[in-house]
């Protein structure tokens, strides 16, 4: 059977590298569970969703809930209207909330293979990212509790702040390699 590799596991020497300065952090965090939710935010199937997940979908553009604490946390997601991101760690059983929609209308699809993270952190993190992305990401404007769909450098991205000063930022795993040399090259003035 074949070794199981992340996305981005050719990069982890050269993100510890780069982090032994201490303005920065990067790393992947690999194999996170990702899972896709879509339903009616009004039903009663979100309801029962937010209890498994221990926290009510968030329905404010733009925003993010975590539940959980430790090794079983969970980050839930607002992506659209009816849509949402849970992010878990390596294992969640996304069964349970299969189960808990049942055969009412929706769907939940695990897409951890779709995505991997890469945390960017430490005190010029946002200047880091502020040279591919738009958006103010100043800490009063794009805290915790806060989420994006965007692009950084040119790559479709959803950027995560986290409570420390770092953000996690989901990729494709087709862009996760051209990503990393990114942040990479980016952050060579921040390394002195």
């Amino acid at each position: 059977m074949a070794e199981r590799r992340s996305p981005a596991a050719a990069f982890a020497d050269r993100f510890a590298a780069a982090s032994e300065g201490g303005s920065l952090r990067l790393a992947e965090l690999p194999f996170l569970t990702h899972v896709n939710v879509r339903v009616d935010p009004g039903s009663p199937a979100a309801e029962d969703l937010g209890a498994v997940l221990g926290a009510p979908l968030p329905v404010e553009p733009c925003t993010a809930v975590r539940a959980g604490s430790g090794a079983d946390e969970l980050t839930v997601a607002w992506l659209g209207p009816d849509e949402w991101l849970v992010i878990g760690p390596e294992g969640y059983r996304h069964e349970l909330l299969s189960k808990a929609l049942g055969e009412r209308h929706g769907s939940i699809v695990d897409v951890s293979a779709q995505r991997t993270t890469l945390l960017v952190a430490g005190p010029r993190a946002r200047d880091l990212l502020a040279h591919g992305c738009a958006l103010d990401l100043h800490p009063g404007v794009f805290g915790p509790g806060a989420c994006a769909q965007t692009t950084l450098a040119r790559a479709q991205v959803v950027l995560l702040p986290r409570d420390d000063d770092g953000l996690l930022v989901l990729v494709r795993s087709s862009f996760a390699a051209y990503l990393s040399e990114w942040l990479l090259d980016a952050a060579t003035e921040y390394l002195r």
